[in-house]
């Protein structure tokens, strides 16, 4: 084998045991699921998942990802869902839009930063959505503040165990 078949089947083997880490792909689907319209949470998983010796950085990035591509959901729910989906499947009122709608128009799309919170994070995303606010916009805004708490659960989480 040459130096390129060696370097091929080391990272094959590298994903392939990255892969079979069930505590990541846990990590990612809590991630994504606590990020939409569900009622759950994922920090408790990374904090057992660093006390218990996984990799600080690939546990941040993770669940991270997952946490947002579960706000991007939301988002494209709310972009693309219609008022029928809305209304009916997610049950929120028109009268609920139209605060949402007012809280935007009061706070402006930066408040998607904040789409990490507990209760009213969600329902951001689902509005940004709504209320056509820019990809690129929503992408920095929701990643931004989704890391940034992550990271904050990780620092905290190592300081206390080191």
């Amino acid at each position: 084998m040459n130096h390129f078949d060696n370097s091929f089947v080391t990272y094959a083997v590298t994903v392939h045991n990255w892969l079979n880490q069930p505590g990541y792909l846990s990590l990612f689907l809590l991630s994504f699921l606590a990020s939409t319209l569900l009622p759950l949470g994922s920090e408790w998983l990374l904090i057992m998942m660093l006390a218990g010796g996984y990799e600080p950085v690939a546990t941040v990035l993770i669940a991270t990802v997952g946490n947002y591509l579960g706000g991007l959901s939301t988002y494209l729910i709310g972009l693309w869902g219609g008022a029928w989906l809305i209304e009916k499947v997610l049950r929120i009122s028109p009268d609920q839009q139209l605060r949402a709608r007012n809280w935007y128009g009061r706070y402006g799309a930066a408040s998607l930063f904040f789409s990490w919170l507990p209760v009213v994070g969600d329902p951001l995303c689902l509005v940004g959505g709504m209320l056509r606010v820019n990809f690129v916009l929503f992408t920095l805004l929701v990643a931004s503040g989704k890391f940034a708490r992550y990271v904050g659960v990780a620092w905290l989480t190592c300081r206390a165990a080191g």
